[in-house]
């Protein structure tokens, strides 16, 4: 099988991530639940995985405002809870923005233009005297445009706002640095290799959420309230230590091989698979695929198959795993007139024969000799 629906979750992981997690399954115990060796080792890995993710984020001080969810949708849903007054977001987002900000009645939704590009000066625009924060991804998971968050940062700090990035895409894919943002949301299951039902946030130090649920912490136990400080004050229940084991493993993954070459060879199979079908009759592409800084997604349409039909037939017969639909981002597709695309979305991990053999089924399906 090709497997090309990283963007969803990365289906080949590096094999220490794999052995991460089998150790961490034979070893640990309940982190911050015992005085004995099991439960220590895991409280070490988990202070370790911290201090990682703190380090790729650019996240200066306090490892400990690094807090694991169990994905970046969890996340979103305690730095948005959090905000009052008016948000700012877009209509490039995933539903995991949306839907938590659609429960409130105050917010300004930017618009994208017929690339699904976002304005920093409309985003500017929308920002009035009640807003509390600026909402987005760092990256579409339609377009694979990506957004200029260092500038937004510093509108959001001259404008004395928050600013709360979705980095489901951009995590392990592009160099981040939390100076200017108030909470960085991420996953573990996609571009950091780590393992499905991982993520959190990183705090800035002006930006405290309110936690969505108490319980046990493992102290202070007789307490009528949950601790007040992080991350225990946001991390309730046991921790899935031994998925976090493994997300440790993705991160140092990449650290080791390097962000920009894991990228740079992600983003040149997108590029060559962009490219080689641009002039394709009956083959219509979406996204700023010109832009020198992209996520390597690659979404498109095959004239006469709506896009549930041509996933459905790239898999049957070539054997290539590939996204069909709204993707979780109704408004993008709303944008750019469509009621669905098929997504290609390449890891590094993926190979140049692959990448062309996928041309080669889609313009197969579109010529009509595909079916």
């Amino acid at each position: 099988m090709i497997y090309l629906d990283n963007a969803a979750t990365t289906l080949k992981k590096p094999l220490c991530v794999k052995e991460a997690v089998l150790q961490a399954m034979d070893t640990f115990g309940n982190a911050s639940r015992g005085a004995h060796a099991p439960a220590l080792d895991a409280l070490r890995m988990m202070m370790e995985a911290r201090i990682a993710l703190a380090s790729l984020f650019g996240l200066s001080g306090d490892p400990m405002r690094v807090v694991f969810t169990p994905n970046a949708t969890a996340a979103l849903n305690i730095a948005i809870t959090g905000i009052k007054g008016h948000i700012v977001t877009t209509a490039a987002e995933h539903n995991s923005v949306l839907r938590p900000i659609y429960r409130r009645e105050n917010y300004t939704i930017v618009p994208c233009d017929n690339l699904g590009c976002i304005s920093i000066e409309a985003i500017s625009s929308a920002i009035r005297p009640d807003t509390g924060a600026v909402v987005l991804a760092h990256a579409s998971n339609v377009t694979g445009n990506v957004l200029d968050i260092q500038s937004i940062g510093e509108l959001c700090v001259a404008r004395g706002v928050h600013f709360i990035v979705d980095a489901a895409q951009s995590a392990g894919l592009l160099p981040i640095n939390m100076k200017n943002i108030s909470a960085l949301c991420f996953t573990g299951h996609k571009s950091l290799f780590g393992p499905q039902g991982t993520g959190g946030l990183c705090l800035g130090a002006d930006y405290r959420p309110l936690p969505m649920y108490v319980g046990g912490s493992g102290h202070h136990s007789f307490d009528h309230k949950h601790p007040q400080e992080l991350p225990d004050a946001l991390e309730a229940g046991t921790q899935n230590a031994h998925g976090i084991a493994g997300l440790l493993a993705g991160v140092q993954y990449i650290q080791s091989t390097g962000l920009s070459a894991i990228h740079n060879q992600a983003d040149t199979l997108g590029r060559l698979f962009a490219h080689s079908l641009a002039d394709t009759p009956g083959v219509t592409l979406y996204g700023d695929l010109a832009a020198p800084l992209r996520t390597p997604i690659v979404s498109l349409n095959i004239e006469g198959y709506d896009s549930a039909q041509a996933a459905s037939l790239l898999f049957e017969k070539y054997d290539i795993a590939v996204r069909a639909g709204a993707h979780c981002a109704p408004l993008m597709h709303d944008s750019l007139s469509l009621s669905g695309s098929v997504r290609f979305s390449f890891s590094h991990l993926n190979t140049r024969e692959e990448t062309q053999f996928a041309v080669e089924a889609v313009r197969a399906l579109a010529s009509g000799n595909g079916v």
